[in-house]
């Protein structure tokens, strides 16, 4: 684990698809360990630059997975205190 990612929370579109799913709920929570690890998954080369700097200088960090055709984000807030994952279009 790269940095502490705080209480993890998920939106209630996530929330709801993992409770229809158990393959869903195991790649997100898959996802989750890449992200964990600095695995950003599929954002673009200067996220991913943005990224690294946000773990040196404490800004908030962004990862993005596909899952069988469904796009989920990982983002964790500046101070560390919370990780939420949610569909893209719940931003």
């Amino acid at each position: 684990m790269r940095f502490q990612p705080g209480q993890l929370v998920m939106t209630a579109g996530v929330y709801a698809r993992i409770q229809q799913d158990a393959e869903f709920e195991r790649q997100v929570l898959a996802a989750y360990r890449r992200y964990l690890d600095g695995d950003w998954g599929e954002v673009d080369e200067e996220d991913a630059k943005e990224n690294e700097r946000s773990l040196k200088h404490g800004f908030r960090l962004l990862g993005a997975y596909t899952i069988n055709d469904t796009k989920i984000w990982i983002i964790t807030e500046a101070d560390r205190s919370q990780t939420t994952i949610l569909f893209p279009e719940e931003y």
